[in-house]
C-alpha cells in the first residue's frame, strides 16, 4: 500500500512539475516585452532654474547625522512627466562655505542625479559626469534619503505636484501620530 501512495505522489508531482513547465514556456518572457513595450522611459531634457536667493531657501531638517545646514529653494522645484522631480539643494557646511546643485530624483527607481553645480558668480556648470546614482542609506546622502522619504517620493511614486512639495518641505517633518 504504501509503495502505491509513494508512486501516486511522484506521478501527482512530476504532472504538476510538467504542467508549470508548460505554463512557463507559453509565457516566458511575456511580461518583460509587455512591460517593456509600455513603460519605456526617456528622460525630459532639465531647463535650469534661476540661481537661488536666500529668500527662497526652506530648511531640510536631516537629522543629527551632519554638522551642515541643507536647504532647498522653493522656486526651483518641479515635477516632470518623466516622474522626475527636479530642485536646486543648498548646502552650507559647518566649515563656512556654500555648494549649490541643481538635481533631480527618481522615484520609481530611487536613484538621483546632478545636473549642474553653482558657482561663487552665480552661474551654473553642467556636473562632470551626470549619471543617475542609486540613493544609498549612507551618511553622505542623508539629504536625498529625507527628501527621497519624506518629501519627493511615495514609494516609488512622484508626489504629483510641485505645490505640494513645497508645501510639505514648509511643513518640515510630519510627527507620527500616537494613538491610546
Amino acid at each position: 500500500m504504501q509503495g502505491r501512495l509513494t508512486q501516486w505522489f511522484a506521478g501527482a508531482a512530476f504532472s504538476l512539475f510538467c504542467a508549470a513547465a508548460i505554463a512557463q514556456t507559453q509565457w516566458e518572457g511575456w511580461d518583460y516585452t509587455y512591460d517593456r513595450e509600455i513603460t519605456s522611459w526617456s528622460e525630459m531634457q532639465a531647463q535650469l532654474p534661476p540661481y537661488p536667493v536666500d529668500e527662497n531657501l526652506i530648511p531640510l531638517n536631516v537629522g543629527s547625522v551632519s554638522a551642515h545646514r541643507y536647504f532647498v529653494d522653493g522656486k526651483s522645484v518641479s515635477t516632470g512627466g518623466d516622474g522626475v522631480v527636479r530642485y536646486t539643494m543648498i548646502i552650507k557646511t559647518s566649515g563656512g562655505s556654500t555648494n549649490i546643485s541643481f538635481e533631480g530624483m527618481r522615484c520609481e527607481s530611487r536613484e538621483q542625479k546632478y545636473y549642474a553645480i553653482g558657482r561663487t558668480d552665480k552661474s551654473w556648470v553642467r556636473a562632470r559626469n551626470p549619471q543617475w546614482r542609486p540613493i544609498d542609506f549612507k551618511e553622505a546622502t542623508a539629504h536625498h534619503i529625507t527628501l527621497y522619504r519624506e518629501y519627493l517620493c511615495r514609494g516609488k511614486i512622484m508626489v504629483e505636484s510641485a505645490e505640494q512639495i513645497v508645501r510639505a518641505l514648509r511643513a518640515g517633518p510630519q510627527k507620527p501620530v500616537v494613538s491610546d
